[in-house]
């Protein structure tokens, strides 16, 4: 089957909430394995999976970073990846590359925001997940209660694989032990526990455990054991500490021994076709060296010496140099002139690279995010199932501080946006703004200073317009005879339409029933246009109208006289005619908003929120101390929410926030907008 190159490979990726110490692991993890030489540390900058000089200046991590190492036989590639709610788009995509997410928790804090959304996110994407407690050697723990907690969470299918002795000085493996001291619970009824969920998987084997009431040795509980894993039946906890290596080496036998090769991980979701086509067939990516090639594209990096990078997971094939790849649906190829394998800031050329392997290649400038590289056309129109982002809501109006900067302003966002799928660039053209959009001030800030450092751009920023949207209430009728006479050739068009409001998110239909062509077909095209410039513009306050069906019924031509330009124009105004009888709103996006703070701010946050027309939906515990309030709030409330944050909790809250839902604005509101459009002649004539 040509899988020898396979079986001995394993894909992790190293998730969970900031400053769970999943950087200072992956070093730690580096240097046991024997890949580099001593161990570095975040404080002095100078670890392998840190080193943009942003990470060194923040002390944390921005970007997903890849390194890989030996232990027994096995070849680990592991993801480190960022943990701040900021930079989940980051450690989402690492998602699509791994067959396994070890989940880090920081044993001070307990379970945090980013522990919860990137168990979730694992779920989702069906991998197997195991968790990793760290700093088990920090004062003032309580790991009973965490894994307590760990368990209330997540379910009780999160079991021990092993547990701290000595005072978190060292670990017990509890799979192949069934008596040693620990800290806290039994050796033995750890094990017990472990081997009874293990062999529910496996029939045989169960009646076996039965009749014999002996352990089954570890080969014979392998099988099973990942049987339970790719279930999501098993999820395992391992206790380590990166600072002192306490549990490293049990760690590194876990994943040499019990993580997932690429054939015993679940396939990754390929499909065939249109995802919204109920025709489209999904198929599992076969790990074979011999059959045709399968690689996703997980991320894109714009190197300032090797220019654009595609690091992608090769599914299926082998990638070798000179090999002849498309991207997607081109129907050119390209040729690999040099593969890649990362270790941190380090390319390391390669000659081949295998299902299961982590690889990239450089100058290519077809390879976009998502994208799929195949060798035969066979393989066109083959897609990995998109994995779910958070939508950016926090924006900057930004301009260049020197205008010769202009146009390399664009060239540079184009890039930043290329790379980050939860940074989005955008133009408006009524308000003259370009607006960048992120997950947070901390994204954004991340964003400005690359810029500033990286590619010497300087910015004004400044709040950007909120953006509002325009929706209808009721039906209503629109009627425009567009008649134009001036010597020569005139323009007619008439247009009878009727607009009906759709649900919140159901976007623009646009529908024909004229009946005996008095609206000629040439001519709906340009009806349709005007139909949509009209909704593009808006009728109340300036802003795009949505959730709106527009069917155009009626109308008259001329046989001379009528012009494409007549029919857009007398669809647009009869369109508007139309918004203005159906009761029209304007809508403001609503976000979801979670705050951590201490527990001493809570009520005078809960009470700031409040203020700002925030709906409250709950407070949950988050470690020690700490607080975590959830709930709705407009999105232009928050304009300065960093700066209330930081007065009210003395520097040391943080909050993230994700796009809701749209809602109409108070009626005082509406008619400021409304004023506004006035002021600045956006009106229609």
């Amino acid at each position: 089957m040509g899988q020898n190159n396979t079986v001995n490979l394993r894909t992790v990726a190293l998730v969970g909430h900031g400053a769970a110490g999943k950087t200072t692991l992956a070093e730690t993890l580096l240097a046991a394995a024997g890949a580099i030489s001593s161990k570095g540390s975040v404080e002095k900058g100078n670890t392998v999976c840190d080193f943009d000089p942003l990470e060194k200046e923040l002390g944390h991590s921005v970007n997903s970073a890849i390194a890989s190492f030996n232990w027994l036989d096995a070849r680990i590639h592991l993801i480190d990846t960022p943990g701040y709610p900021d930079f989940t788009g980051q450690a989402i995509g690492a998602l699509a590359a791994v067959d396994t997410a070890l989940v880090v928790i920081n044993a001070q804090t307990g379970i945090e925001l980013s522990t919860e959304r990137m168990m979730r996110f694992a779920a989702a994407r069906n991998l197997c997940r195991m968790i990793v407690v760290n700093k088990i050697d920090a004062e003032n723990i309580d790991l009973p209660k965490l894994v307590g907690e760990i368990r209330e969470r997540f379910g009780p299918e999160c079991m021990l694989l092993d547990l701290p002795a000595h005072h978190s000085q060292d670990v017990v493996e509890v799979l192949g032990h069934d008596d040693g001291d620990s800290d806290f619970e039994s050796v033995a009824a750890a094990h017990r526990a472990l081997i009874d969920q293990i062999v529910e998987e496996d029939e045989d084997l169960l009646a076996k455990y039965l009749d014999d009431g002996a352990d089954p040795n570890l080969d014979e509980l392998h099988a099973p054991f990942e049987k339970a894993l790719r279930a999501g039946h098993l999820i395992p906890i391992l206790f380590v500490s990166a600072k002192t290596g306490a549990g490293i080496p049990q760690l590194l036998d876990t994943l040499a021994k019990l993580a997932p090769n690429p054939a015993e991980g679940n396939p990754p979701p390929f499909y065939k076709g249109s995802l919204d086509d109920p025709a489209s067939a999904p198929f599992d990516a076969v790990p074979d060296t011999e059959k045709h090639v399968l690689a996703h594209v997980f991320k894109i990096v714009s190197d300032p010496f090797v220019g654009k990078l595609g690091i992608f997971r090769v599914h299926q094939g082998t990638i070798r140099k000179e090999t002849q790849l498309f991207v997607g649906d081109a129907k050119r190829a390209f040729k690999v002139g040099h593969l890649y394998r990362l270790q941190g800031k380090d390319y390391l050329e390669v000659n081949a690279l295998f299902p299961g392997e982590i690889g990239a290649i450089a100058k290519i400038d077809e390879i976009e995010f998502d994208g799929v590289l195949h060798d035969s056309h066979d393989e066109d129109r083959i897609h990995l199932k998109p994995l779910e982002f958070p939508e950016p809501m926090q924006g900057l109006a930004v301009e260049t501080q020197r205008k010769a900067d202009e146009q390399r302003l664009f060239d540079v966002l184009h890039k930043l946006e290329i790379e980050d799928p939860c940074f989005k660039v955008e133009r408006h053209p009524t308000t003259n703004e370009t607006v960048i959009r992120g997950l947070g001030e901390m994204h954004l800030r991340a964003k400005l200073a690359r810029m500033s450092q990286q590619y010497k751009i300087e910015l004004h920023t400044k709040p950007p317009q909120i953006a509002y949207r325009e929706t209808i209430t009721k039906k209503a009728e629109g009627h425009c005879r567009h008649k134009k006479q001036s010597g020569g050739a005139g323009q007619f068009g008439e247009v009878m339409l009727r607009v009906e409001p759709l649900e919140r998110g159901a976007g623009f239909e646009f529908v024909n029933i004229v009946k005996g062509g008095v609206i000629p077909g040439v001519f709906m095209a340009s009806v349709e246009k005007g139909v949509r410039q009209a909704l593009e513009d808006g009728v109340v306050g300036g802003f795009p109208v949505h959730d709106i069906r527009v069917i155009v019924h009626d109308g008259k031509s001329h046989s001379v006289n009528s012009k494409d330009i007549a029919f857009f124009t007398a669809g647009r105004k009869a369109t508007i005619q139309a918004i203005q009888a159906a009761t029209p709103i304007i809508l403001e996006p609503v976000v979801n908003i979670e705050v951590l703070a201490p527990e001493a701010a809570v009520g005078d946050l809960s009470g700031d929120l409040s203020s700002k027309r925030g709906q409250l939906t709950g407070t949950q515990p988050r470690g020690t101390g700490v607080m975590a309030i959830s709930g709705k709030v407009p999105l232009a409330e928050l304009d300065d929410y960093q700066g209330r944050l930081k007065s009210l909790t003395g520097g040391q809250g943080s909050y993230s926030i994700a796009f809701s839902h749209y809602a109409p604005v108070p009626a005082a509101t509406q008619q400021q907008l409304a004023s506004q459009k006035k002021a600045v002649g956006l009106d229609d004539d």
